[in-house]
């Protein structure tokens, strides 16, 4: 299990990346189109609502990401509009852009290990 302060390291790691090489988000994805929709929220807000993550946000990671071997990725939750939304994300490769894999509704409740 990973502790809070690493939970911490890699956020810190990833909002600086994001400022220097921003966040690619995977809107190919027809789950995280449709969030964006149902939501009502523009893609500005989506960035904001990522780089807003913290470590209470937590649900899972690091999971190898074997299929695209774009890094670590790590899974957070967060309300936005009184709906719990998954939240995937990683580094991605080497000087480029941070990548989000998943921001859709969660399909089940998820748990968060740091949440008081």
């Amino acid at each position: 299990m990973v502790t809070i302060e690493e939970v911490k390291a890699f956020l810190d790691q990833f909002n600086i990346k994001a400022q220097v090489f921003g966040i690619r988000f995977r809107d190919e994805r027809p789950k995280n189109r449709e969030t964006i929709l149902e939501l009502e929220i523009t893609h500005l807000q989506r960035e904001v609502i990522v780089k807003s993550l913290q470590a209470e946000d937590y649900v899972e990671g690091p999971v190898i990401n074997a299929l695209n071997k774009e890094g670590e990725m790590w899974v957070f939750g967060k309300d936005v509009k009184g709906r719990e939304v998954y939240i995937k994300i990683t580094l991605g490769y080497e000087n480029g852009q941070t990548i989000c894999i998943s921001f859709h509704i969660a399909e089940y409740p998820l748990e968060y290990p740091f949440k008081l």
